[in-house]
């Protein structure tokens, strides 16, 4: 399988992790999402990020899910988060998917970090520990881990650590950080991928200031697939008139809490997954919130019916 590289592009779309009404591991279900997911268009797959309900499983699940997903990838590429409290976890766990075949491995900083200096060294110590021939995406989402990274900070990480190739970009807003980021490498900083996150709610106005693509996860992945060609062919207005027609459901999926439910009972709707299951702690959707998830839908169907 090929590793991620700084000029990775396309979507990579963040896997739900499917389980059967009993909790456990639905691994027909998990051959199908890698087939859906492909199918639609996705460059990559990103496994057990937070919408992979990844602090739900076992260390053996975990790497149970990335060694049947690799699987059935067929080589295309598969990055795997990684991030827990100690390092000696996230080398572990970094070996056991890179011998599996994992393309690179995501961490976000641990909400203990509070300055330039202490998130700089946190990554050279992650780097240093799991190997600088490890591609690292570093999952920059400040709303969830209350850590804020600055563009100067992230160049500072780029210029010492070559094995950080990917930025997660997940802040919000963070647009300017964006293209702040990309003036500097166009006076010499390092190029790194960008691929952007909160489930593309700004997908088009980040790709217009210089993204590569998405790294999310939504329960129509085909949208994000044609906004980031559209974008890329230089069809801004057309990738954002398809955009809102998806924009009303891509908004209600983006609830915190809510979110997984919405996305896993429309992969179900949608004959992706058997159950809509989310592990404990978390529950599925009330009789309201499906009306509404229900009435969105239709709306967007009228909405893509129309657009043509």
């Amino acid at each position: 399988m090929a590793l991620i590289t700084t000029e990775t592009g396309g979507v990579f779309v963040i896997a739900v992790t499917p389980f059967t009404p009993t909790m456990e591991i639905d691994e027909r279900s998990l051959d199908s999402v890698v087939d859906f997911y492909f199918g639609k268009g996705a460059d990559g797959l990103t496994l057990l990020g937070v919408m992979g309900e990844a602090p739900k499983l076992t260390q053996a699940e975990s790497v149970a899910v990335v060694r049947r997903t690799i699987s059935r990838a067929g080589g295309r590429p598969v990055v795997v988060g990684v991030s827990a409290p100690g390092l000696a976890a996230i080398t572990e766990f970094t070996r056991a998917v890179m011998d599996l075949g994992a393309a690179g491995v995501m961490v976000a900083p641990p909400a203990s970090l509070r300055t330039d200096d202490q998130i700089f060294a946190y990554y050279r110590n992650v780097v240093e520990s799991i190997g600088a021939d490890v591609p690292l995406v570093l999952q920059d989402y400040p709303l969830s881990t209350g850590v804020q990274i600055g563009p100067g900070v992230i160049g500072r990480i780029a210029a010492a650590l070559p094995s950080f190739v990917m930025l997660k970009h997940e802040d919000w807003p963070g647009l300017e950080k964006i293209s702040t980021i990309r003036r500097a490498e166009a006076e010499g900083q390092r190029r790194l991928s960008i691929l952007c996150g909160n489930s593309g709610l700004f997908l088009p106005e980040e790709m217009a200031r210089g993204a590569d693509g998405a790294m999310t996860g939504f329960a129509f992945p085909e949208m994000m697939v044609d906004v980031v060609r559209l974008v890329g062919a230089g069809r801004l207005d057309r990738a954002q008139d398809l955009f809102d027609a998806y924009l009303p459901l891509v908004r209600y999926e983006q609830q915190p809490g809510a979110g997984l439910a919405v996305r896993k009972y429309v992969l179900k709707k949608r004959g992706v997954i058997a159950s809509d299951t989310l592990r404990r702690p978390g529950a599925g959707l009330t009789p309201q919130a499906i009306a509404e998830v229900e009435h969105l839908l239709e709306r967007q169907a009228r909405r893509l019916t129309a657009l043509g």
